[in-house]
């Protein structure tokens, strides 16, 4: 008799196959935008072409989405801005920098914790190739919204 566990692909599975998916779709459009133009732009022109990329392989997006911050139970505009929502599921963010800093990473997981989305990427579009070191992938283990309430003393 064998010991193993046979796992079927529940929802769970499912979302993390799509999720799956489409990162490699977005990774793949911002790789051909970045092969084409190169670094050395500004991150509104990576933006926008990569907007027309991802319109052209016929992905959803959203563009430069505000994000609240919910305070004791009011919901309040703090400039927080996404970048890209893809199919309502996956943050991206751009950046053209000479370095990622943990700022970005950092950026990106608030980004995720405030919306309640469980995948993000990053990209730096100033390298001289996109997958060495311009990429980075974020996942939360679940949704668990960020929220600055407090109950009352």
């Amino acid at each position: 008799m064998s010991n193993s566990t046979i796992h079927r692909g529940g929802a769970e599975a499912r979302s993390d196959l799509l999720h799956k998916e489409l990162t490699e779709k977005i990774i793949g459009a911002a790789i051909e935008v970045h092969k084409v133009l190169g670094p050395g732009l500004l991150e509104s022109a990576y933006e926008e072409c990569l907007c027309h990329e991802l319109s052209i392989r016929g992905v959803a997006f959203q563009r430069q989405i505000p994000v609240p911050v919910v305070y004791k139970n009011v919901k309040l505009d703090c400039g927080y801005r996404i970048d890209l929502l893809v199919e309502d599921s996956i943050i991206v963010e751009l950046k053209c920098v000479e370095k990622l800093l943990p700022v970005f990473d950092a950026q990106l997981l608030t980004y995720m914790k405030l919306t309640g989305k469980t995948v993000g990427l990053l990209f730096n579009f100033h390298t001289e190739v996109l997958t060495r070191g311009g990429l980075v992938r974020k996942a939360l283990s679940r949704k668990n919204p960020l929220s600055a309430s407090a109950p009352p003393r």
